[in-house]
């Protein structure tokens, strides 16, 4: 049995990993004022120029019904079967678009919530594409990354709260106490695809990077060593030296990828904004 794998653009994996494991990809909409992109079209920084311009963040769209029915066409071709992956149901309609297109294909497509957004979401893509290689059906391969879901460690630490604000995912209050003392929370993805913070660091952000990964290693002591992401909107560079480093130090991934996020999680999450993700076990 041929099995393709589909996900919406907000998995965030990189265009060589796209290519190496033939993933679909669905590009979501973003929105600039009044003209509209596909997930891709558009950089991270012509982002940060327009809230800068305006004052207000970019509009995501998610796709139809209709255009997930041509999308899981178009892919079905040569294949028997098809698994595709949606940004958490808790942030955005994709999912029950999908799983009404899904409905035309007698049981041939196979939808995934997965309850994550970013590399978050593309580790169980990617676990998926492993499972396919060695054999599972569409079926299983479905079943197993829906249990694999609560281990994904989906978190990231923003350098600032500016842009969680103005999509109403953090208050006024928080917003000055976070610039006034230094602080950097920990947003966490929890069990049902709900963003959430679960601590804050104080500091400048290398100083919060190292206490997030001395975290992240005290949390997870044990977890699939298969690979890592390390997942950023346009980081400084030394941020991301400095958080490669200190994976290395501290865990035994046996491949850590550094991804850029897409222009719908920078959307939302602001510049210099960094996350390491990985499943647990």
């Amino acid at each position: 049995m041929k099995i393709k794998i589909t996900s919406d653009s907000t998995c965030d994996l990189s265009p060589e990993q796209i290519e190496k494991y033939s993933v679909g990809i669905f590009p979501l909409t973003v929105v600039l004022g009044d003209k509209s992109f596909k997930d891709g079209e558009v950089k991270p920084q012509d982002i940060f120029a327009y809230v800068a311009k305006s004052n207000l963040l970019p509009k995501t769209a998610a796709g139809t019904s209709e255009e997930y029915a041509q999308f899981f066409s178009e892919n079905l071709k040569g294949y028997d079967a098809l698994v595709h992956f949606n940004i958490s149901a808790q942030a955005s309609s994709s999912h029950s678009a999908a799983c009404v297109a899904a409905q035309n294909f007698d049981g041939k497509v196979f939808v995934v919530d997965s309850k994550a957004l970013s590399t978050g979401q593309g580790l169980l893509v990617l676990k998926a594409c492993d499972l396919v290689k060695e054999g599972l059906s569409a079926e299983e391969v479905y079943n197993a990354v829906n249990a694999l879901r609560e281990k994904v460690n989906t978190s990231f630490v923003p350098d600032a709260l500016d842009y969680l604000h103005k999509g109403g995912r953090c208050s006024l209050a928080a917003l000055i106490g976070a610039k006034v003392l230094k602080l950097h929370p920990m947003i966490c993805e929890n069990a049902e695809g709900q963003l959430y913070a679960k601590k804050k660091f104080a500091g400048n952000m290398e100083r919060c990077i190292k206490s997030y990964v001395a975290d992240l290693k005290a949390q997870y002591p044990r977890y699939d060593k298969t690979r890592c992401f390390i997942t950023h909107s346009s980081a400084d560079e030394s941020l991301v030296a400095l958080a490669k480093e200190l994976v290395a130090q501290n865990f035994g991934f046996d491949e850590v990828v550094e991804t850029v996020a897409g222009s719908i999680v920078t959307s939302h999450c602001g510049r210099n904004t960094l996350g390491v993700l990985f499943i647990s076990e």
